[in-house]
């Protein structure tokens, strides 16, 4: 096991501290549950996030604008 430090702020601890004492646990047990939480519940985001392809392209046939056109179609608001 580590041994860390970790800086709070005064009304957060005070929020620990009153937690730990009415679940009869100790700080530093309050502190290493919520971290394991914490990590068990973005763990799997982020093996999520690795793993995240882009779909598939479907085919949606022929543009039906002429290619010269595209730039001004894509510039101009009231075409969307």
């Amino acid at each position: 096991m580590k041994r860390t430090q970790i800086q709070l702020p005064d009304p957060l601890y005070e929020s620990v501290k009153k937690t730990a004492a009415r679940l009869d646990w100790s700080i530093a047990e309050l502190i290493r549950r919520g971290a394991e939480y914490m990590v068990q519940c973005y763990a799997d985001a982020e093996a999520q996030d690795l793993a995240w392809q882009p779909p598939a392209a479907r085919k949606l046939g022929e543009f039906l604008a002429p290619q010269e056109r595209w730039r001004e179609i894509a510039n101009d608001p009231t075409e969307r």
